[in-house]
This record gives C-alpha cells, structure tokens and sequence, in this order.
C-alpha cells in the first residue's frame, strides 16, 4: 500500500505537469508509471530526480540495454520489487533476450555470494587488484 497518493493527471500541479509531460515525450508514451505519480506529491523531488535518470539512463558510453541490465541487477540487490519490474520489462523493450536474463539473475546471484563470503572471511584485497589502470 502506497505512503502517498498516486496522482492522477488532473490532480498534478503546474510544476509536476510540466514533468510528466517532458516524460511522455522523452519516452514517446502516454503512459507516466506509478513511481512518478507517487513522486508528483512533491514537484521539487520529482523534478530532479526525473532531470537526474534522464541523464544518467540516457546513450552514452554504455549503451541504453546495458544501463538497464545494471539498474535491474541494483534493483535486485536493494531487494526493490518496484524497480525490478520495472526495469526488467524496460530491459526487455530494448532487447533483453529470457537467456540475458537469466544469466544476469545468475551473475547477480553469484555476486551476492560471494560479496557475503569474503566479507564474512575479512579477505584483505590483493595489491594487484589496487594499481589503478
């Protein structure tokens, strides 16, 4: 159950309109998801944090497929049930193969392993693995 409400289009102010109106056309949809319509509650905060994904998911030197793949494995890290649908299903639009997935869902898994075992074991870093370049 939401904290806020999810609002709807006729209940946005002027600033989250404008927002919303900025992601229908960064996007090509109609369609504004229920993370932005619970942000819309407070223009300030869904104003920036729209600005910042927009430029972080945007091409660059990690193309747009990748830059998801990683948000979707954050997601599963954080254990966020919202951003890994979300993002899975955005992931998918732009060419995520059931094998890509699956093995992401596999790295992700491995990850956590063993991130929990050399934690548990206080292994020291190798001073190779500490040259920068």
């Amino acid at each position: 159950m939401p904290t806020v409400r999810l609002l709807t289009d006729d209940e946005l102010s002027t600033e989250a309109r404008a927002v919303f109106d900025d992601i229908r056309a960064t996007r090509r949809t109609d369609y504004v998801n229920d993370f932005w319509r619970a942000l819309a509650n407070d223009p300030v905060t869904l104003k920036r944090t729209w600005e910042s994904i927009r430029q972080v998911m945007a091409p660059g030197a990690l193309d747009p497929l990748v830059k998801e793949m990683l948000y979707v494995a954050v997601s599963i890290a954080h254990g966020c049930e919202y951003c890994v649908a979300s993002h899975t299903a955005s992931a998918r639009a732009k060419g995520m193969t059931a094998e890509q997935h699956m093995e992401l869902v596999a790295v992700v898994g491995m990850a956590a392993e063993t991130n929990r075992l050399v934690t548990a074991l206080q292994v020291p870093v190798d001073e190779v693995f500490r040259k920068p370049g």
